[in-house]
């Protein structure tokens, strides 16, 4: 690390995805999980101020409460994926804990980027667009509330700016807090909180690019969820979006 000296550390960096950790868990455990540990230990020995960590809404599996708040149990992951996320949350509230660390959480809802005004879904590329058919899972029943990648680089810039504390007591934490009693931690879910049907989706991108898209209807995947969006009461830090963009 020489004299690299950070105040803050965002780290991002993790194996992602459902579909993959139901192929290779290993990845998911050596990188999410000892790849995340390494990251806490140089936090802890450069004496960082603060260590924001990405967790995702796969987190929440099937827990029977939609949209997604962020005081709900998750005891319930679904693939590996969720479950190395879970062992993460973990880890970073004994860091904050014992080390006294501030670590706040925050969990990803599905995200896509904005070109101009032209609408580019990270899950679907121009080559499928292309000739090639789209696996649908769930028969195309499933929603998301897609985020753009702008918004959620402005949630994670304003939880900088909301650094969690420790309390002496509990009766100091604000109702819908999902800040912890015993340490400077707290999750914060960023999304945007719209429904946005899958097929939808796809009708808008098919309307950007000019091209109808070949859709292969299948069952539902193992490890996924038919719907994920976040709570409108979720904490007042998540980016907020911007609906005069659309979708």
């Amino acid at each position: 690390m020489g004299t690299f000296k950070p105040n803050v550390i965002v780290h991002l960096a993790a194996q992602a995805g459902v579909r993959c950790s139901l192929e290779s868990p290993r990845a998911y455990l050596e990188s999410n999980i000892v790849g995340t540990f390494k990251v806490m230990e140089a936090s802890r020995k450069l004496e960082v101020q603060y260590l924001l960590m990405v967790s995702t809404s796969s987190i929440y599996g099937t827990n029977g409460h939609m949209p997604f708040d962020e005081l709900e149990r998750v005891e319930i992951p679904l693939t590996f994926y969720a479950a190395a996320k879970k062992a993460n949350e973990s880890m970073a509230h004994s860091y904050a804990h014992l080390r006294n660390l501030p670590k706040p959480m925050f969990r990803f809802l599905p995200s896509m980027v904005l070109e101009g005004t032209r609408i580019c879904a990270v899950q679907i590329h121009q080559r499928r667009l292309d000739g090639a058919p789209i696996d649908i899972h769930n028969n195309g029943d499933m929603a998301r509330d897609f985020t753009y990648f702008e918004d959620l680089v402005r949630g994670i810039r304003l939880l900088i700016d909301a650094t969690p504390v420790r309390f002496a007591s509990r009766d100091y934490i604000a109702p819908g807090d999902s800040l912890s009693p015993v340490a400077p931690f707290r999750v914060v879910n960023i999304g945007n909180s719209d429904k946005v049907q899958l097929l939808d989706f796809i009708d808008a991108i098919e309307e950007e690019v000019g091209i109808r898209a070949i859709l292969n209807y299948m069952e539902m995947q193992k490890g996924d969820v038919c719907q994920c969006r976040r709570s409108k009461n979720s904490h007042r830090v998540s980016a907020s979006h911007d609906r005069s963009r659309g979708y």
